[in-house]
């Protein structure tokens, strides 16, 4: 049974959870830091698509719903994407674990604040859903970069496949981004300065 109440201390521990088990990392990276990343750029392609491509997403919805993206793996762990994605039965098991996660997390909260979380935790297929996924991809991108930058050749291979998937991703706003924003990542803080 899941305590009431324990909704917040719970989200208060995803700084426990590492990503990138399965990689040796120069600078490690928790899923409450990830998730402040993806809010950042979550919030950012969303006003990107308002302005630029005519969308009318609420840039707030989106970095909210960016903010609280992984809060199941603090109940699940990190699954590592090549463990997570292997095969359909693999990936449909998993969300599976995932929503059964969502709704535990639910369950630490009073009845009447549920219905305020609910669509964080468990965000339906649409616009906000669209632009979460592309800066989750995008943030995965830009530890690779870093890592690369720090010299660990590890991530060389993860970076470039990364690259592909957004690419591929149609999101206008991730395509404008990629070609505006994405070059400075690969500049030191001088050069950023300069």
């Amino acid at each position: 049974m899941a305590r009431e109440n324990a909704f917040f201390a719970l989200i208060a521990r995803m700084r426990y959870i590492d990503r990138w088990a399965l990689m040796r990392n120069t600078s490690r990276e928790n899923i409450q830091e990830h998730s402040h990343m993806v809010a950042v750029l979550a919030h950012a392609l969303a006003v990107i698509q308002n302005t630029y491509y005519g969308g009318a997403v609420d840039p707030g919805r989106v970095a909210l719903a960016a903010l609280y993206h992984d809060a199941t793996e603090i109940l699940t762990g990190d699954l590592p994407t090549p463990i997570k994605y292997d095969n359909p039965n693999i990936r449909a098991s998993y969300q599976q674990v995932e929503d059964a996660a969502a709704r535990r997390l639910l369950e630490m909260l009073p009845e009447e604040l549920r219905g305020q979380y609910a669509p964080l935790l468990q965000p339906e297929e649409g616009e906000v859903r669209a632009l979460v996924k592309a800066a989750d991809k995008l943030s995965a991108y830009l530890k690779c970069v870093e890592e690369l930058k720090a010299g660990n050749r590890e991530f060389k291979l993860a970076k470039e496949q990364t690259y592909r998937a957004l690419a591929g991703n149609p999101l206008p706003a991730l395509q404008y981004f990629l070609i505006h924003y994405l070059p400075s990542f690969e500049l030191s803080l001088d050069e950023l300065q300069a």
